[in-house]
């Protein structure tokens, strides 16, 4: 039995408790569909049917990526699976929620971008005011200590305090006047991997030719099925072209390198990862328990595609990323890399069979 009362328990005690059940309740989900709980007829048969949003996405061959431009498609996506990123964002889409704070000037509620950016600011602060070997506070100069070596004594972050400026507020004659509403100029940029399982595993995402507005989901298909000559790194052919293949259709290709990646992609993900991109730190995937908002990633994941075939490899038009035998200082560097953020790596080999 507990001997603390929860009825003496501070206000403040119950903040982050709530807060972490408010998050809890927003990411509940790590897949668009919701399966709610079934009702049973009299004969035993489930007449309740999962709940399938269908988002729209506008395709961009550009930076070969689908983008989710409607604001409560966006929402649903990142929150129910965080898929995709926000173009003017590191992660999350709050580019809107950065402006509308920066109006205010409230310094409140401050997204996860601004708390990284006043970290960061602090810190830049601190190393400017230990370089000066002196620094400011309270409107005095505190000289540095003398050590019994006759060198100085350079205060610590611990006891650093960052210059606070009180000025008197200026009268500002645009707050008397309507200030207009924010335009959202951002938008949930998905990755090829990402748009191909959410249109064709989950079906839950419309994609569209960004200026016929004509259905084009059938072009992700045609990555497994048609797409010899256009790689992942390659430029994308026309709308027009791609209708013309059809009436033409190439023998597919296990080692494409759509294919390759997606295998990894859609394997982790029917696992119950979050699968995010890894390229920051040097590898393929990261892979989340619940998503980035609860905590860091626990696995970075290195695909690494073989040939059964060493001619496979030699007559393929494809120049895939890791086929080659890899040094150990590379992996020494990817090591290190990931280390120093706590994540384990694991190679994930995918097997690319030519023939049966």
């Amino acid at each position: 039995m507990s001997l603390i009362n929860p009825t003496s328990r501070s206000k403040a005690s119950f903040k982050p408790s709530s807060r972490r059940a408010e998050t809890a309740r927003i990411y509940a989900h790590l897949l668009p569909i919701i399966f709610p709980e079934p009702t049973y007829t009299l004969l035993g048969l489930s007449l309740t049917r999962p709940l399938n949003p269908h988002c729209t996405a506008l395709f961009d061959p550009l930076t070969r990526s689908a983008w989710v431009s409607t604001s409560g498609d966006a929402t649903l996506l990142w929150q129910r699976g965080f898929f995709g990123k926000g173009d003017l964002s590191r992660s999350e889409p709050s580019w809107l929620a950065r402006q509308i704070n920066a109006r205010k000037m409230k310094g409140k509620g401050l997204t996860s971008e601004e708390v990284t950016a006043k970290r960061r600011a602090e810190r830049k602060q601190f190393k400017l005011d230990q370089a000066e070997t002196a620094f400011k506070e309270e409107g005095r100069v505190i000289a540095p200590g003398i050590a019994p070596d006759g060198t100085r004594i350079i205060p610590s972050a611990a006891t650093w305090k960052p210059n606070i400026c009180i000025c008197a507020p200026r009268n500002n004659p645009l707050q008397k006047k309507d200030i207009e509403p924010i335009q959202d100029l951002e938008h949930l940029q998905l990755s090829l991997q990402e748009a191909f399982f959410l249109a064709w595993a989950l079906d839950c995402l419309t994609i569209l030719h960004p200026e016929t507005f004509i259905l084009l989901s059938f072009i992700l298909r045609m990555r497994l099925s048609l797409s010899l000559k256009y790689g992942m790194h390659s430029k994308m052919p026309t709308h027009q072209s791609l209708v013309a293949q059809l009436d033409t259709p190439s023998p597919p290709r296990f080692d494409n390198p759509f294919l390759v990646s997606y295998i990894a992609y859609h394997h982790y993900r029917s696992l119950g990862w979050v699968v995010k991109s890894g390229i920051k730190f040097c590898v393929d995937y990261l892979l989340y328990k619940r998503g980035p908002v609860f905590q860091h990633a626990e696995f970075a994941i290195l695909v690494i595609p073989v040939y059964e075939d060493p001619a496979d490899q030699t007559t393929s038009p494809f120049k895939l990323q890791n086929a080659d035998p890899f040094t150990w200082s590379w992996l020494s560097t990817v090591n290190r890399v990931n280390s120093q953020v706590q994540k384990s790596v694991l190679r994930r080999f995918i097997p690319a069979r030519m023939r049966d």
